[in-house]
């Protein structure tokens, strides 16, 4: 089976898991009075490093069990971004808005970083189900993420929290897409 993630897939799941990075980005804009160049990157660079560490983590986890999950890669890749995604839109309608804190120092920023890179981790597995390669998946998650959360900032200290909900939401169908589309291609053979 060769790569059933190409390129527009990857940016698509790089997107999609960059949203609750984005949406907690927004959060840190908005307790921020004057948001400088240093709160970006800090942000970004916490987001950044976990949203593609995580994922290398699942994918290697994944590798040492691929003989005993070859004849099941599709289920499981469409299995957990799904459930990735539907988790995404259950906490983007139901969840509690976050804590405002204007601190990017590691003691908040660490937390989370890793709160916001979980489903990474899972994603990482579906990286090895689908025989991805990890370091070009990893690196436009990365990059991606860095680049979403550092702009975040921004964007929630200029306009708000209005649309946090909404880029969660839209991240979960990203990944619920992503996780059907890789189903129907293997069941009808088009990878």
């Amino acid at each position: 089976m060769g790569d059933i993630m190409n390129f527009f897939d990857l940016i698509s799941v790089a997107i999609a898991l960059s949203m609750d990075a984005f949406a907690v980005a927004i959060s840190k804009g908005l307790s921020v009075g004057t948001v400088r160049l240093k709160h970006g990157l800090i942000t970004g660079g916490y987001f950044g490093f976990f949203q593609g560490f995580m994922p290398l983590i699942g994918f290697f986890l994944a590798s040492r069990f691929e003989k005993y999950i070859c004849t099941y890669d599709h289920w499981i890749a469409f299995a957990l971004l799904a459930l990735i995604g539907a988790n995404m839109l259950r906490e983007a309608v139901f969840g509690e808005d976050e804590e405002h804190n204007d601190l990017f120092t590691p003691r908040v920023m660490l937390p989370l970083a890793v709160a916001t890179s979980i489903d990474a981790l899972a994603t990482g597995v579906s990286f090895a189900a689908t025989k991805t390669n990890v370091w070009v998946a990893v690196s436009i998650v990365a990059v991606t993420t860095f680049a979403f959360s550092a702009v975040g900032v921004k964007i929630g200290n200029l306009f708000g929290s209005k649309y946090q909900k909404r880029a969660e939401i839209v991240g979960g169908v990203i990944l619920i897409i992503l996780g059907v589309k890789i189903l129907i291609e293997h069941l009808t053979g088009a990878a």
